[in-house]
């Protein structure tokens, strides 16, 4: 394996790889100096999918789901500071039942560690023409934090 001493790259992820990417980035700073999460599932050990994939994957534990709750490790990232743009369509219906994305960034603000852009988007919800409209906003937030 390479292990890098400095954070060089960028990873971004939508909905389930949204949550992958903070996930990811928070558990390996020094990989990372910026991740994009769009309508990341944010808390899932809070939602029914997470804690039906939870279960399933990593058993009955509660303890160790925190272990790869974004929200969750948002409260204790204690690694580099980091980067994240966080873009969320408004009216996403599963945004309060499932995705909680306020509840990561509530989480991440409160942190020195973690600096977080949400962008809120009225009149979008989940799915590809969403991702579409602001794609190349997320590449230019890429571009200007690794540059």
């Amino acid at each position: 394996a390479v292990v890098s001493t400095q954070s060089t790259g960028a990873l971004a992820g939508h909905s389930m790889g949204g949550h992958g990417t903070l996930v990811i980035g928070m558990r390996n700073p020094n990989l990372f100096k910026c991740l994009v999460a769009i309508s990341p599932i944010s808390n899932p050990i809070l939602g029914k999918w997470g804690i039906k994939a939870f279960t399933n994957y990593l058993g009955p534990d509660q303890d160790t789901w925190k272990q790869w709750d974004a929200t969750e490790l948002a409260r204790t990232y204690s690694g580099p500071p980091l980067e994240i743009l966080v873009d969320q369509g408004a009216d996403d219906r599963f945004l309060a039942e499932e995705l909680m994305t306020d509840n990561f960034v509530s989480a991440a603000n409160q942190n020195a560690a973690l600096n977080v852009d949400y962008r809120l988007r009225e009149g979008y919800d989940h799915f590809y023409p969403y991702i579409c409209t602001f794609l190349g906003e997320m590449f230019q937030y890429i571009a200007t934090k690794l540059s």
